[in-house]
């Protein structure tokens, strides 16, 4: 039997046992995401958990990692590093267990990434294949999701590429609904923001990696603040075309000296800069965390063991944490 009907086999097993049916998503969404990307498959994320919801969140969004050979083959799914089934029920598990509602997203990462290759750019041989399979396991994963108590299914992550395809993304959706009875949306890139299936979707999220300062340029507080306002309108127009709620998929901010230019660069030559870390958390939650012209936000990412030397993007022990609870404590 093949990977994909085992899985499938066992999850139908799953969503008949005694899990608790979904709660509806309402509320605004002040949340942070959690990638479940320890080298252990199996590993406990319940301090993290409980850190996020300590901070005064109202959502968690668990990011589970898929991978495929390289960018043209059509083999997209789980792979040696994605987290087992049993460590992402815990996770759900607990983080219901703290007050929070859960949302699960898919993200696809290749082995070899490079400017052009990376899964905004696939380009498969055979999209039909690439396609029956990312929806295989999408749709076993909506099966997990349902008998877990998910409020919200992002159905994909910045599958630029990809979105071409609206015909296939149409019956994928209508697959997932059959499996998952909340909420079925798609996070899309924040420079490409145009998903022909949206209309298929209950919300439409974005990853919101807007730059905030040109590059070079050390922007202060007050200017980084004012310039949330073009992606907010942006974000309306989005909202307003196509009917639907629009949140943010992910917002984060590295702590390298490059993060207000190229907040999606992981990466940056130079020591961590936590200040302009807290300084861009400073600035979306004066200018966007509560504008109404979007339904709320994910942090991105709070994996990781952070600490005043990492430069990435988890907020875990660095001034960020403080002012991103601050943020979500005084919108309560």
């Amino acid at each position: 039997m093949s990977r994909v009907l085992i899985a499938a086999a066992t999850l139908l097993a799953l969503s008949a046992s005694t899990a608790l049916a979904p709660a509806p998503s309402e509320g605004r969404i002040r949340g942070a995401s959690l990638g479940l990307f320890a080298v252990d498959r199996d590993y406990d994320y319940g301090v993290m958990v409980r850190e996020i919801a300590s901070r005064g969140a109202t959502d968690l969004l668990v990011v589970v990692e898929w991978t495929q050979a390289h960018r043209l083959s059509h083999d997209p799914g789980p792979g040696a590093r994605t987290a087992s089934t049993r460590a992402l029920r815990r996770t759900i598990r607990q983080a219901r267990a703290d007050g929070l509602r859960v949302g699960v997203m898919p993200i696809l990462r290749l082995p070899d990434t490079a400017p052009g290759r990376w899964r905004g750019t696939l380009d498969p041989v055979d999209p039909a294949a690439w396609m029956r399979a990312y929806g295989d396991h999408l749709v076993a994963l909506a099966a997990l999701a349902e008998a877990e108590g998910v409020v919200r299914l992002v159905a994909g992550s910045e599958l630029v590429s990809m979105q071409r395809h609206e015909a296939r993304w149409l019956d994928l959706v209508e697959r997932v609904r059959a499996a998952f009875h909340g909420e079925v949306a798609y996070a899309a890139n924040w420079d490409a923001l145009e998903v022909p299936f949206a209309h298929a979707l209950d919300s439409l999220g974005v990853s919101a990696y807007f730059p905030l300062a040109a590059e070079g340029e050390r922007a202060g507080l007050s200017v980084m603040t004012r310039r949330w306002e073009r992606p907010l309108r942006r974000l309306d127009r989005l909202r307003r075309d196509t009917g639907l709620p629009v949140f943010l998929a992910e917002v984060g901010y590295p702590a390298h000296p490059e993060a207000a230019s190229a907040p999606w660069r992981p990466s940056a030559a130079g020591p961590a800069d936590v200040e302009l870390q807290a300084d861009l958390f400073r600035a979306f939650c004066a200018a966007a965390a509560e504008d109404r012209r979007v339904a709320g936000y994910y942090v991105w990412n709070w994996f990781g063991w952070g600490g005043p030397n990492d430069p990435g993007y988890s907020p875990r022990g660095k001034p960020a944490a403080v002012v991103l609870e601050t943020c979500m404590r005084r919108a309560a």
